[in-house]
């Protein structure tokens, strides 16, 4: 029993380690879009202090204990695989030497996945960390850069075997009352990513078979978190944000001319203006957290090109 600073030395200092983690992916990708914003100095500084060798082999070894195999699976380990992503597709001396002391922690991370997924019988359709498709798509968004070509190919394959036979998703069964993503659209998201252009289209057909209806509408428009103080009422929160960037990926993954684009486009507007509202550095609940979700919204992380929002 010693402090989080001995144990895992480079993610610490936040309510848990995957919001360490993410935390430091945001820094990352602000500073890989900013180099020379009003940050970056500080950002350099903090990225040095937390991505050593040293303290990585100590997250590596604080991970390897047996009794820890499952330890931040999925959400936590995929978070590691974002931020080794977006080290590895920025081209630039400081981020090649933080991504060269992730090596071994990525490595146990992509392990960890990838030997698991073969022994999950059904996914996990939740709207919190334990959620199989949005670690999924974080997964699968790094091992097409690294690139990884196995594991491409079994996120596929379980993608399409969980999920492509869905039909009718149960949208007025979300949001539950601790949501911070929404199992359906995770899911939709993840598909977009898996299926191609021609066969997308034909599955969200069947998979959301009637976006028009009141109970869609319903299930579209923003929610708001009744304590933002509340540790697990400020997931709601979140939700906004994640549901923005899912229904955006969503959109831009439909043909042109197709109405359902338009009418997710705008409800990802709805959300992105929700849930931006709600970020601040008020509440701990939410402060640890929502940046990292703000950023990834901002970015447009999820699409293919690394551009920023206006």
């Amino acid at each position: 029993m010693r402090p989080p600073r001995e144990l895992t030395p480079a993610f610490f200092g936040s309510f848990d380690w995957h919001s360490a983690v993410h935390g430091h992916w945001a820094l990352a990708r602000i500073l890989r879009l900013f180099p020379s914003g009003d940050a970056a100095s500080r950002i350099r500084v903090a990225l040095d202090a937390s991505l050593t060798p040293e303290h990585l082999a100590a997250e590596v070894a604080y991970l390897s204990r047996p009794a820890r195999a499952s330890f931040e699976r999925p959400y936590g380990l995929a978070w590691v695989l974002q931020l080794c992503a977006e080290l590895r597709e920025w081209n630039c001396p400081p981020a090649t030497r933080w991504l060269a002391a992730l090596a071994p922690l990525e490595a146990l991370a992509a392990e960890r996945l990838a030997s698991w997924l073969p022994r999950l019988p059904w996914p996990l359709r939740v709207g919190t960390h334990a959620q199989t498709a949005f670690a999924l798509g974080l997964t699968l968004d790094w091992a097409a850069s690294a690139p990884q070509r196995e594991l491409v190919d079994l996120i596929a394959e379980r993608a399409r075997t969980w999920y492509g036979a869905d039909i009718n998703a149960p949208i007025d069964y979300e949001p539950s009352g601790h949501d911070f993503l929404s199992a359906v659209l995770g899911e939709a998201d993840l598909m977009r990513r898996v299926l191609g252009s021609a066969e997308f289209p034909r599955w969200l057909d069947g998979f959301l078979p009637d976006l028009d209806h009141s109970s869609a509408r319903r299930w579209l428009t923003p929610v708001v978190s009744p304590d933002p103080s509340d540790g697990q009422l400020a997931h709601l929160d979140g939700l906004n944000l994640s549901r923005a960037w899912m229904l955006e990926g969503i959109a831009t993954a439909l043909p042109a001319g197709d109405k359902r684009a338009s009418l997710l486009a705008e409800a990802a507007a709805q959300h992105a203006l929700q849930g931006f509202a709600a970020v601040s550095g008020q509440h701990y609940a939410g402060a640890h957290w929502l940046g990292s979700y703000a950023v990834y919204l901002l970015s447009r992380r999820g699409l293919a090109a690394v551009t920023a929002r206006s």
